[in-house]
């Protein structure tokens, strides 16, 4: 399933704030997921050497590329990430009622939605609506219009299916936070890759603070 989850990350193209799509390009764990807060664009890894001081940064695609938007975001240290990311993780460890509260908010949240989500109505439909092809083709009579609504439905029938998966992931990913979080009796001390990937959707960086959102709904921001 996490192999699945990657090759579909990795297919996935992103649409920046001035429209241009970009698709996966770095296997790093903070790749496409460190997104400016200021125009939306992502954030790109750049090796530094200045003057023989040579560090790893993050910077707003906007101030790298012509892309007719005129914010520029602050360049981050990639040291200073990984402490956000691991000061973040660790506000959660370090205020569990208040977390395990909202994630079991976001449980009821993902299940309420999982039951709006249904196929029956949509293949009783199908079944309807093919039998009356079927008529109108031996008939001989015109049957665009059927086939048009045939099409519609089932396109409608595969995003249903595929809304399904989602909840049952999100709520997977509930479940795994709250295990962990109860699990985790000490700080961490240093980032764990497998934990952002894992567990990170998006770092938002602002001009005074980053904001660290995790694939369960979480948001923590961090001071930095």
């Amino acid at each position: 399933m996490q192999v699945q989850e990657e090759l579909v990350r990795r297919r996935v193209v992103k649409t920046s704030a001035n429209g241009k799509k970009r698709s996966y390009s770095c296997k790093h764990c903070f790749s496409q997921i460190i997104i400016c807060g200021d125009c939306g664009e992502m954030f790109r890894r750049i090796h530094w050497n200045n003057r023989g001081s040579k560090s790893i940064v993050w910077s707003c695609i906007s101030r790298l590329e012509s892309t007719g938007l005129e914010f520029h975001a602050r360049t981050i240290n990639e040291l200073d990430l990984q402490e956000i990311v691991v000061a973040a993780l660790n506000e959660l460890l370090g205020d569990k009622s208040k977390y395990q509260e909202q994630l079991q908010q976001n449980i009821a949240s993902v299940i309420r939605a999982s039951a709006a989500i249904t196929t029956d109505g949509i293949d009783e439909k199908l079944m309807k609506l093919q039998q009356e092809l079927v008529k109108k083709a031996n008939n001989k009579e015109a049957y665009d219009e059927i086939a048009n609504q045939i099409f519609e439905l089932r396109e409608k029938r595969q995003q249903a299916s595929m809304d399904t998966v989602q909840c049952d992931e999100q709520l997977s990913r509930i479940t795994e936070l709250q295990d962990f979080i109860k699990a985790q009796t000490a700080d961490l001390t240093e980032l764990d890759e497998t934990l952002v990937k894992r567990w990170l959707k998006q770092i938002t960086v602002w001009p005074d603070h980053c904001t660290v959102e995790l694939k369960s709904g979480l948001k923590v921001d961090i001071n930095r």
